[in-house]
C-alpha cells in the first residue's frame, strides 16, 4: 500500500530549500515533485495533477506571481507562495493573484506543513460538497448531471468546471475573460453559448433567469438560495 497521501509540487530555484522541503514532506507522508523555475513547473503541471503547489515568488525568468496569475484558475490547484520579502504589500500582491496562502522566508518546515494540512483539509471539504440543491434544481458534480423538475440533463467537463467555480463562490460575478481563463478557452463569445446551454438545464424561464444571471457589463453570477 502506498504510504503517500496528496501529491505536492515544490517550485524554488534554491536547491537546498527544494531538497529540505521534499524530505520533510516525504517524512510526513506526502508525495513530492520538484521544479527549479516556473517554466519547469508548467511542464510538470501539464502532465501531472497536483493537490497543492508551494511556489517561490523570486525566481529567474517568470516569477511566482506571474505563474499564479497565469495558471491558477486553469490548474484549479491551491498555491502557497514563498518569498524572502515579508512586507505586507508583497503578501497582498500574492493573495490578489489568487494564492491561497503566503509564507515568508526563512520559515520553519513545520509551519509550512501545518499550512499545507490546513489548505488541503479545506479543499477536501469543498470537494465533498459536490451535490447542491436549490429550488427545483439538483446539481451533482460527481455523477455529472443536473435534475430540474424531474428532468435529468448531462453535464460535460467544461460545464462542470464552470459550475464548480460558481458553486464554490455563490454571488461572485465572473467576467467572460475569467470564465474563458478557467476553462482554457480563447474565443470569448463562446462563453455566451455555454452559459445559454447551462441555463436550459437550470432555469425554468431562460429569458428571465432566477439563478444563473447576467450582470450587464460585468459577466455572470450564480445565485443559490
Amino acid at each position: 500500500m502506498n504510504k503517500f497521501e496528496e501529491h505536492i509540487l515544490i517550485v524554488d530555484d534554491d536547491d537546498g530549500i527544494r531538497n529540505l522541503v521534499k524530505q520533510y514532506l516525504n517524512d510526513n507522508n506526502y508525495l513530492v515533485t520538484t521544479a527549479n523555475n516556473a517554466e519547469d513547473a508548467k511542464k510538470k503541471t501539464d502532465i501531472l495533477k497536483f493537490d497543492l503547489i508551494v511556489l517561490d515568488i523570486m525566481m529567474p525568468g517568470k516569477s511566482g506571481l506571474e505563474f499564479t496569475k497565469e495558471y491558477k484558475n486553469r490548474l484549479n490547484t491551491p498555491i502557497i507562495l514563498l518569498t524572502a520579502k515579508g512586507e505586507a504589500s508583497e503578501r497582498v500582491k500574492g493573495l490578489e493573484t489568487g494564492a491561497d496562502d503566503y509564507l515568508p522566508k526563512p520559515f520553519e518546515p513545520k509551519e509550512l506543513l501545518l499550512r499545507i494540512k490546513n489548505i488541503l483539509h479545506k479543499t477536501r471539504n469543498l470537494k465533498s460538497e459536490r451535490v447542491v440543491e436549490f429550488g427545483n434544481v439538483k446539481i451533482d458534480l460527481n455523477k455529472l448531471f443536473i435534475i430540474n423538475s424531474n428532468k435529468q440533463y448531462k453535464i460535460n467537463n467544461t460545464e462542470k468546471i464552470i459550475l464548480e467555480k460558481m458553486i464554490n463562490s455563490p454571488g461572485q460575478v465572473f467576467s467572460r475573460d475569467e470564465i474563458a481563463d478557467i476553462i482554457g478557452l480563447e474565443k470569448e463569445r463562446s462563453i455566451d453559448v455555454i452559459i445559454t446551454r447551462l441555463r436550459k438545464k437550470i432555469e425554468d424561464n431562460q429569458k428571465n433567469p432566477k439563478y444563473l444571471q447576467t450582470i450587464r457589463g460585468s459577466g455572470y453570477v450564480l445565485w443559490i438560495e
